[in-house]
């Protein structure tokens, strides 16, 4: 995947909508739209069920895309090594197994 922008982008044209069509059932304008395809403007978190839905994919793989591209955003932005998804990696599982033995999943607060 090129970006969570391109991703959209693919789904959008999969159903032969146009931006207008698609930003009418997501709740977004065209010319928003336009500057999410191309990278120019973020994606909002809060409508990542709606899209998951209006595509009818899993949010799941829809969040997991979201987060990914914010993520090797950050490092490319702040010049990362290679290493940093590694570390990230590793972190995660640290912060999933500390969370999974005190009995609960809290990533609501970071």
């Amino acid at each position: 995947m090129a970006s969570f922008g391109h991703f959209i982008k693919t789904e959008r044209e999969k159903r032969d909508w146009t931006q207008t069509e698609f930003g009418a059932k997501i709740g977004i304008n065209s010319s928003a739209i336009s500057r999410i395809e191309n990278g120019a403007q973020k994606f909002s978190k809060t409508k990542l069920k709606s899209l998951a839905n209006l595509f009818s994919l899993e949010l799941q793989n829809i969040t997991d895309l979201f987060f990914a591209d914010k993520f090797a955003r950050e490092a490319f932005k702040y010049k990362c090594s290679e290493s940093v998804f590694t570390v990230a990696e590793d972190t995660a599982n640290y912060i999933r197994n500390t969370n999974t033995k005190q009995g609960k999943l809290n990533f609501e607060n970071e």
